[in-house]
């Protein structure tokens, strides 16, 4: 990897939103390493695409324990970073009262616990230096809520606070902390959706579409560069209008 391109963590990239953003990211001249817990071909595609500029490194969010070596671990291969983009997150679909006790819980250590932690010691790369960018991928869910969806809401409520009170935390260091919240896209997550709920979706939005990951990836490219050098503790909302 040359070590003159800024260096961007995005998490969960082997596939959907976050393959997305890594692809969006190495074209636009950023260094990525891709996290999640095993590659996928298409990732691998884009690894060969991208030579030296794009790379997989495995990374389970749900062990906290090993977060500090890990981040350590690219800045002895890589240098320090530059952005985290924190993407990965868990969405089990089912009503509170019927939910297996270990999906909550597995919902609330990947989406918000690993995710805070993670951020944690990558700040610790960035600060030193004086610069950085952190993109929390949140949702709409964690605003409007959704029936089947309440855990999965809070964490993502949780992340909008959380981007709020460390932009404040670390803004005199010239780190800006923003998230997004993408509406409903058609990705592995949203899967479960039945095709009517999605056209529901649809019918709310003025535009009458849905948000594309491209159309994130595109909001994500413009938090990290320098026409957003100015702008921290905000959330982004991309969702075709569906909100408003």
């Amino acid at each position: 990897m040359s070590p003159d391109k800024p260096l961007v963590v995005v998490t969960g990239a082997n596939r959907g939103l976050g393959f997305a953003i890594a692809d969006r990211l190495a074209a636009a001249g950023y260094r990525v390493v891709g996290a999640s817990r095993k590659t996928s071909p298409l990732f691998d595609e884009l690894a060969a695409k991208y030579a030296r500029c794009v790379l997989f490194r495995s990374f389970d969010l749900s062990n906290i324990g090993g977060h500090h070596e890990w981040v350590r671990s690219l800045e002895k291969e890589f240098g320090p970073l530059y952005a985290l983009v924190n993407n990965a997150a868990v969405a089990h679909d089912g009503v509170l009262a019927t939910m297996h006790d270990s999906q909550t819980f597995e919902m609330i250590q990947v989406n918000l616990t690993g995710t805070i932690i993670l951020t944690k010691y990558a700040l610790r790369s960035m600060l030193p230096l004086r610069r950085g960018r952190v993109v929390n991928i949140a949702s709409i869910i964690g605003s409007t809520g959704f029936n089947g969806l309440s855990v999965y809401g809070a964490t993502k409520a949780a992340l909008l606070g959380f981007t709020r009170a460390l932009a404040r935390e670390v803004g005199r260091a010239n780190v800006t902390v923003n998230a997004i919240s993408p509406g409903y896209m058609q990705t592995d997550m949203s899967a479960s959706l039945s095709k009517d709920k999605l056209e529901a979706v649809m019918r709310r939005s003025p535009l009458h579409q849905l948000a594309t990951v491209g159309d994130v990836a595109a909001a994500v490219e413009y938090l990290l560069g320098p026409s957003a050098d100015r702008i921290t503790g905000i959330n982004l909302t991309v969702d075709g209008g569906s909100t408003a």
